[in-house]
């Protein structure tokens, strides 16, 4: 059979506390002072908020990342009609038949073809995160191709999940 205790155990442990709180005469107030309330907050660092915009070199990378996710975009919407014949033939069909074999073949060459894509957009997470985080120039320009390519890849998620779906993988 357990006993409580007569304090509780809360008490205890608030002990220490209440001993540093009230010795104020070797250690200070932490309650905020007359000179915090009225100080004002300093301006952000220009480093810190403005963006000086990105250098020749980061602007060719950029429009490079963004043409070869166009490019990969462009496979992708020619294999996509490839695909959906295949998933369409396939569709209802037992898994490691024929047909579903040739669906699954064709929805595979579908995801690899967007794959330029998908590292075009992992290369401007990484050129972004580079500027947000090292203070880096051009941060404006990377989110804008960033966000273009992620529009794509997005696009292409959805449809890639749609035929599968289909398919019943």
């Amino acid at each position: 059979m357990m006993r409580l205790c007569p304090v509780p155990l809360i008490a205890i442990a608030a002990l220490p506390l209440a001993a540093c709180a009230s010795d104020t005469a070797n250690y200070p107030s932490l309650a905020r002072r007359d000179v915090e309330r009225s100080a004002e907050m300093p301006a952000p660092s220009p480093a810190l908020s403005a963006d000086a915009g990105p250098d020749a070199a980061l602007t060719a990378r950029l429009a490079g990342l963004v043409s070869a996710a166009r490019s990969a975009q462009q496979r992708f919407v020619e294999a996509r009609t490839r695909a959906e014949r295949g998933v369409a033939a396939g569709a209802g069909s037992v898994p490691g038949s024929e047909s579903w074999a040739l669906a699954s073949m064709a929805l595979a060459g579908l995801e690899t073809s967007r794959s330029d894509a998908m590292i075009a957009l992992a290369d401007l997470d990484a050129l972004y995160v580079n500027a947000r985080v090292g203070g880096g120039d051009g941060a404006n320009a990377i989110a804008t191709a960033r966000n273009e390519v992620s529009a794509l890849v997005s696009e292409q998620d959805r449809i890639v999940a749609e035929l599968r779906g289909q398919l019943g993988v």
